[in-house]
């Protein structure tokens, strides 16, 4: 059994995490998820003039331009930061009531984030082309997809603790880097770094493979491409309902 401390490439959940500390949940999620949020990331920002999904904070950076330059969107832009901390918000009071029901939080928030995505691409299909970047069309199929990774970040903080952040892989690269320089100078042998690269490469490799595949959805198959990620969220929701998450870490 674990100490109190957790096993081996674990960390304890964040205060009022829906995981107690020491639970573990199998790696291959985060690069499901990893890959999901790139798509998503990916395929809003070609179908929906720049507008990032999943890196919300970037569309900040898209604001100024547009305030400057010709680009379109800025509506869409603006409500995405609004939208993110409500979808999250929401996540959080629906894991607090499901725990107060003496329910598993996963599985639940991962059909919502399926239904938010079924809805983007539902929504997509239905209402494309639109008249502009700003049209109310793009504005709920954009704000579906902000929401769904509102979920995403939210049940990642309060269900996954244990594993890689899925959905801005800046910190994840930049940790990534500094252990394999550390291992290539000889500087460590830590069974802690190593658990760590295991944990942050799959992300970090499936969330380009998701980008590239959400550009290419996109561009080759319009909205129908957000099938994809709705099937990889409902298989997980399927394995969390089952209690696959409550299986143990690999060695390190």
């Amino acid at each position: 059994m674990a100490e109190k401390t957790g096993m081996p490439g674990q960390d304890a959940g964040p205060p009022g995490s829906a995981v107690p500390p020491g639970s573990a949940v199998p790696n291959g999620f985060a690069a499901v998820l990893g890959f999901v949020a790139g798509f998503v990331d990916a395929a809003g920002f070609v179908a929906l003039a720049g507008l990032f999904a999943a890196h919300v904070t970037g569309n900040f950076v898209l604001i100024g331009a547009a305030l400057v330059g010709e680009a379109g969107g800025l509506v869409a832009k603006l409500l995405a930061l609004p939208v993110f901390v409500l979808a999250v918000a929401a996540a959080r009071l629906a894991a607090l009531g499901l725990e107060r029901a003496g329910r598993r939080p996963l599985p639940w928030l991962l059909a919502a984030e399926a239904l938010l995505l079924a809805g983007f691409g539902g929504a997509g299909v239905v209402l494309s082309p639109f008249a502009g970047a700003d049209s109310p069309g793009a504005l709920l199929v954009g704000m579906l997809a902000v929401a769904a990774m509102g979920v995403q970040n939210a049940l990642g903080r309060l269900c996954l603790p244990t594993l890689a952040a899925t959905t801005v892989m800046t910190v994840n690269v930049t940790q990534a880097v500094i252990d394999a320089v550390d291992f290539a100078l000889g500087r460590t042998a830590d069974a802690a770094a190593r658990a760590r690269l295991r944990r942050i490469l799959p992300a970090v490799l499936a969330f380009a493979a998701g980008a590239l595949a959400g550009a290419l959805g996109v561009a080759y198959g319009a909205f129908w491409c957000a099938i994809l990620p709705v099937v990889l969220l409902a298989g997980l929701a399927a394995a969390a309902a089952r209690g696959l998450t409550r299986g143990a870490v690999p060695p390190a």
